[in-house]
């Protein structure tokens, strides 16, 4: 008899990758990421805590829900310096507050204020799309789309990068576009498991893999054996 075909090489990285993710998720717990009420408040959130601490945005949401300023109806009415003032806790208020105003405009007249056609648009054009709006980076648009809109993009921020570099599964030198696009080509294409796994990465950047790494209690420690961890 011939023998069996064989079938497609085994994705050897896809299943380190899910022996991380199990590892983390075992440790640390689900973390219930992003914290919010609607869509709108989460993509908020996202530009809020660009380069600030996540305390400090959440104390600006609290302001701008206070005076019922979550929606992107009233927020498209005022005015940037009135903004500005409500999201001073977060930093940086005047750029934030153009930012949110651009990316509030932006929903509003291309999708009539609601999530819903950003749940169901073409990905890659919806992408492109975000990234047009001023103050918008790659992180901050890809955070929009798997946590405020539930698509499949991954959020390849800093301390994922370190400790995939760190884990040997890409270069030290990879940028945010070559990281995400390599996450995305060995992970089941679930904004579940985006969400959980980059809410994980973060935890255990904070938590072991940092500038100066705590390798001997890192829930990823094994598998790290044999490989010594890239600095």
């Amino acid at each position: 008899m011939p023998g069996r075909a064989p079938g497609p090489p085994r994705d050897r990285s896809k299943g380190r990758l899910l022996r991380l993710y199990e590892a983390l998720l075992g440790h640390f717990g689900r973390q219930h990421w992003w914290p919010g009420r609607t869509p709108y408040e989460v993509a908020v959130g996202t530009v809020l805590t660009q380069h600030t601490a996540w305390p400090n945005a959440a104390r600006a949401i609290e302001a701008l829900r206070a005076r019922g300023l979550l929606t992107p109806a009233r927020v498209a009415t005022l005015d940037a310096s009135d903004l500005a003032g409500v999201i001073r806790p977060a930093g940086t208020p005047r750029v934030k507050a153009r930012r949110i105003q651009a990316l509030t405009g932006w929903l509003v007249e291309s999708m009539g204020g609601s999530f819903s056609r950003l749940r169901t648009a073409p990905l890659a054009p919806l992408r492109r799309r975000l990234l047009e709006i001023s103050g918008l980076g790659p992180e901050t648009a890809d955070a929009i789309l798997l946590y405020a809109a539930g698509r499949p993009a991954f959020v390849a921020d800093a301390y994922t990068r370190r400790v995939l570099a760190r884990h040997r599964l890409i270069g030290r030198a990879a940028g945010y576009e070559e990281a995400r696009a390599w996450l995305e080509a060995h992970l089941p294409s679930d904004p579940a498991l985006f969400n959980e796994f980059h809410a994980l990465l973060v935890a255990v950047g904070k938590s072991n893999c940092r500038t100066a790494p705590r390798c001997d209690d890192c829930p990823l420690r094994a598998d790290l054996r044999g490989r010594a961890p890239a600095r």
